[in-house]
C-alpha cells in the first residue's frame, strides 16, 4: 500500500509558546505497519504540523526515506518514535548516511525522537480523561504500556517516566511492555488487582493502533483492568513536541554517526 509522501495540512494549530520556525521542510518517520490505521492515525497528526511536512516510513509502508528526501535541498528528519532505541540510535542515523554519500549536497538535520518530554504525559492524561479517568486519581492504578524494545535503556525511560506521573497523585504507576521486556501488560494488571488498587487503568504509550494495541487491550481487560485508554494518536500535545524537536534540530542536530 502506498502512501503519498506530502501530508496535505488544513493550518496550524495554536499552541503554547508561538508558532513553529518555518521554511525547511520537515521528514517525520514512523515505524511503519501493515495495519492501515496506522499510516492513518500518522497522516492525521502530521495533517496539524504547520510546516511543509513529508512521511517515510521504516517498514511495510511507503515512501522510504530516500523516496521522502528526493528532490530536498535541506530538510529536518525526525524520528516519529516515543523512545529512543535501536530504530533511532542505528537504523535511522544508517539510512541517512546512505542518503548523504549519494546526495552530498542534501543539508540534513538529525532531531531526537518525541520521547521523553513532559507533554507526553499530558497526552497520556488527555486520553485517559477522554476514557473517564480523573487525572491524578488516589483511587486508580495506572499501567504504563510501552512496545518494549530489546535496549535496556528505552525500557529504563520508561520505568522513570512511570516513577515521574506517580507523582501526580495516582495510587501508583507501573510501567510494563507489549514485548521484549517484562513485566507483561497484562501482567503487571493483575499484580496491582492483588495488591489491592481499587481500580486499575492501562494507559498505553503507543502512538498509533495496530497489533501491540489491540492485544494490550484484549489481554489487559481479561486481567481485571477497568479501563483501556486510547493510544496517543494526534493528540495536541505531540504536535507541540514536533515542534520543539523541529526547532532544536535546526539549532543542534544529532550526529549521524554510527
Amino acid at each position: 500500500m502506498r502512501h503519498s509522501p506530502v501530508i496535505p495540512r488544513r493550518g496550524p494549530v495554536p499552541l503554547a509558546g508561538g508558532t513553529a520556525p518555518g521554511g525547511v521542510p520537515l521528514v517525520a518517520v514512523a515505524h511503519g505497519s501493515r495495519d492501515p490505521r496506522a499510516a492513518a492515525t500518522v497522516a492525521a497528526l502530521l495533517d496539524q504540523v504547520p510546516l511543509d511536512v513529508r512521511v517515510a516510513y521504516l517498514d511495510h509502508c511507503a515512501p522510504t526515506l530516500s523516496q521522502a528526501l528526493d528532490g530536498l535541498e535541506e530538510a529536518v528528519v525526525l524520528p516519529l518514535l516515543l523512545t529512543e532505541a535501536y530504530h533511532s540510535r542505528v537504523d535511522l542515523p544508517a539510512a541517512l548516511n546512505e542518503v548523504r554519500a549519494r546526495s552530498p549536497r542534501l543539508r540534513m538535520h538529525y532531531g531526537t525522537t518525541l520521547g521523553p518530554h513532559p507533554l507526553l504525559i499530558a497526552a497520556l492524561e488527555r486520553r485517559l480523561a477522554e476514557a473517564g479517568v480523573r487525572p491524578g486519581d488516589p483511587d486508580t492504578a495506572v499501567v504504563l504500556v510501552s512496545a518494549g524494545s530489546s535496549d535496556a535503556r528505552a525500557n529504563a525511560v520508561i520505568s522513570g517516566l512511570a516513577r515521574e506521573w506517580r507523582r501526580a497523585g495516582w495510587w501508583t504507576v507501573k510501567a510494563a511492555y507489549a514485548s521484549a521486556a517484562d513485566p507483561s501488560p497484562e501482567r503487571a494488571v493483575a499484580e496491582l488487582v492483588r495488591a489491592g488498587a481499587p481500580r486499575v487503568v492501562v494507559a498505553p504509550y503507543l502512538l498509533a493502533p495496530g497489533y501491540f494495541a489491540d492485544k494490550v487491550r484484549r489481554t489487559t481487560l481479561e486481567a481485571g483492568a477497568a479501563v483501556v485508554a486510547d493510544v496517543l494518536g494526534p493528540a495536541p500535545e505531540l504536535v507541540g513536541v514536533l515542534l520543539e524537536r523541529y526547532a532544536a534540530a535546526q539549532r543542534q542536530p544529532v550526529s549521524l554517526a554510527v
